[in-house]
């Protein structure tokens, strides 16, 4: 357990004591995945982008966070090997239990965020439970999604950025992340338009060169550089998604519990 200010912080690996005294009754839930990002990066950074989530929203609602889950629907990227791939009906079970487990100890308010762009499920699953379960709220971050992908592009300095996944943002976000686990090279390629239409329905080896929707070329900028646009994209997206949602979950559990 940490303290900044006023703000207790507490995570899975703090004491039930701790966790019981604190009074806290908010849950962050978050979900990664593990697939292939090209041939020369991690499978896990989807799983560490929903880490810096959980813990950036953990500390803004003073909430419990529990371990980020490091699977997802992953269809598109089922056909490279290492991928793992979840059905949707299976990972929000498995979501539900955890929230029906935390609500018979006391907590009342729950947050769910992914790592994983494909996360389809989510907008679902956060209406289903708010149906299912009127006593609880559970909320996402993507109230101001749109400003928060704009503003992380200016500061980064990304221009034109047509990236899915595995183009020049995913090696910046590496290259800032886990360096030790990159190998920089060329990667990627120009992905017709028409493509898009696909996206959804097909696997991504089957609409991309090598799994990687975006191009990225080595050389441009040093190590140094790609590390700090990542940083500078993802604690602006972060901070932006951040601002109001205390307000809206504080908020949205009053209107939904009051008589």
């Amino acid at each position: 357990m940490s303290i900044l200010g006023s703000v207790i912080i507490l995570n899975f690996k703090n004491t039930t004591t701790e966790i019981l005294t604190s009074g806290i009754d908010t849950v962050i839930l978050s979900v990664g995945a593990t697939e292939q990002f090209g041939p020369y990066l991690p499978m896990h950074l989807d799983t560490i982008i929903a880490e810096l989530y959980a813990d950036a929203y953990g500390r803004e609602l003073n909430a419990y966070v529990l371990p980020t889950i490091p699977f997802n629907t992953s269809e598109e990227h089922a056909n490279f090997k290492g991928t793992v791939t979840v059905s949707p009906n299976i990972l929000t079970a498995m979501l539900e239990e955890i929230i029906c487990n935390l609500l018979r100890q006391g907590f009342k308010k729950f947050l769910v965020c992914t790592g994983h762009g494909g996360s389809y499920w989510e907008r679902s699953f956060v209406k289903h439970i708010n149906y299912k379960y009127p006593q609880i709220i559970l909320i996402s971050a993507n109230h101001n999604n749109h400003m928060a992908w704009e503003a992380a592009v200016e500061a980064a300095g990304f221009h034109d950025l047509s990236e899915m996944h595995g183009g020049p943002l995913s090696i910046c976000t590496a290259m800032w992340l886990c360096p030790e686990l990159v190998k920089i090279n060329s990667m990627g390629s120009d992905i017709p338009t028409e493509n898009r239409l696909y996206a959804d329905y097909l696997g991504w080896d089957k609409l991309t060169l090598d799994g990687c929707w975006g191009k990225f070329e080595e050389g441009i900028y040093s190590h140094e550089e790609l590390a700090e646009k990542g940083k500078l994209f993802w604690t602006t997206f972060i901070q932006k998604r951040t601002e109001g949602l205390k307000q809206i979950l504080e908020e949205g559990y009053r209107r939904k519990t009051q008589e």
